[in-house]
């Protein structure tokens, strides 16, 4: 690993002890200054090893030489936004790469996660229009589901502290146990137009949903001409080892949506829509003024080249048993974990003491890590932290939670 060399601020005038942004995150006492590979640096001189991956979306870690090519190339030509008024080479690539490696004809691009499953609810329901009258609205979500803070998505979203404030939610959305007896009720109307899902709940506690419910899942919807919607905002694009989370299971959705990873680091969304669906879709439906811009597409085509690499991919998943094989040996090895779970580069350890705290230990000793939950510790590294990495900030984490 190369030795980070920028330069200490001071730390009388940091960013953080002068913020004007709206105080909607409870930040940690840490300004990043510069990265390089996987490792971040403060503004405090210290090095700190990323287990974060900004919330999932540094899949390339720091200072990947494509990604700066990529933007430099995309500068130079002079265009960073058209509008979607216009068609330009980078949205269509990219788009067409999508198709090709997956079930979808068509891609919208937008800017987020949480605009992509929005997009999705309005395709769904317009598909649904289509095939069975305007009874025919209503979405369905998971419980442990997060699928954004908007209000649709956010009323799709299990987490009632978030949901609280922010009363009156989009109606036409309810939230259903993770159980396919209770899903079969709630589906059982002519009302339903989809159910949304993520294959790998991330904010809920990284909670890998199993392949079996998930089959079960897609012939209730295919039974009842109901729209499946797979979220892979977090756990797509190769965290999982696979390209798409979907694909480990043998379930083909209706409609996937992606986001964290796709550019980088630069605002990306899409969602992938099944012939079926992309053809009910019509002029107007819906728009984007950023979405796919020639800018951000042509970074992302060089990530996404780079994530659907066979090679990479299968270090992701080998080295996902290194790190099920060392959490299993921490969670027998102390009281302090009561479980772990996860699959590739997304893991969860339940611990009994409250999440955050560990998070401030791990901090201190030079580990980003997350929570997931008052009691679940998230693992998100990049993915190209190779297995010295892996066991460094392993050994790290035991440190702090044992």
């Amino acid at each position: 690993m190369t030795t980070l060399s920028l330069p200490v601020l001071d730390e009388q005038a940091t960013i953080s002890q002068r913020s004007a942004i709206l105080g909607t995150y409870k930040r940690a006492p840490l300004e990043i200054v510069g990265g390089r590979d996987v490792e971040l640096l403060g503004a405090d001189g210290r090095s700190y090893l990323d287990f974060a991956s900004g919330i999932g979306v540094n899949a390339l870690g720091y200072g990947d030489a494509g990604i700066r090519e990529a933007i430099a190339a995309a500068a130079d030509t002079g265009v960073l936004h058209t509008s979607n008024l216009y068609a330009t080479g980078a949205g269509e690539t990219l788009a067409q790469r999508l198709v090709d490696r997956s079930f979808a004809s068509s891609v919208f691009f937008c800017n987020s996660g949480a605009e992509a499953n929005e997009g999705a609810f309005k395709f769904a329901r317009r598909w649904a229009r289509t095939i069975g009258g305007s009874r025919k609205h209503e979405i369905v979500a998971l419980r442990g589901g997060f699928h954004g803070r908007l209000f649709a998505s956010l009323a799709a979203t299990d987490r009632p502290s978030y949901r609280a404030p922010f009363r009156p939610l989009a109606p036409g959305i309810s939230i259903s146990e993770r159980d396919l007896d209770d899903l079969a009720r709630m589906l059982d109307s002519d009302t339903v137009a989809a159910v949304i899902a993520e294959p790998v709940q991330g904010e809920g506690g990284v909670r890998v949903l199993d392949p079996a419910f998930l089959q079960g899942l897609r012939r209730l919807t295919s039974e009842r001409e109901i729209a499946l919607i797979f979220d892979e905002v977090q756990c797509g694009l190769g965290r999982t080892g696979t390209l798409f989370a979907y694909e480990q299971s043998g379930v083909v959705p209706d409609m996937l949506t992606l986001a964290k990873p796709l550019a980088g680091g630069l605002p990306m969304g899409a969602v992938l829509l099944s012939p079926e669906i992309a053809k009910t879709i019509q002029p107007g439906d819906h728009a984007t003024t950023f979405g796919g811009g020639p800018f951000v597409a042509s970074v992302a085509l060089h990530v996404f080249d780079r994530l659907s690499d066979e090679a990479l991919l299968e270090n992701v998943a080998d080295n996902g048993l290194f790190i099920e094989g060392m959490l299993t040996e921490l969670a027998a090895s102390t009281p302090r974990v009561r479980a772990v779970r996860g699959v590739g580069y997304i893991w969860g350890i339940d611990v009994v003491e409250p999440a955050a705290g560990v998070v401030a230990r791990a901090l201190d000793a030079g580990l980003l890590i997350l929570s997931a939950g008052d009691y679940t510790l998230r693992l998100l590294p990049p993915l190209v932290a190779d297995r010295d990495d892996l066991a460094r900030g392993l050994a790290i984490l035991e440190g702090v939670v044992a």
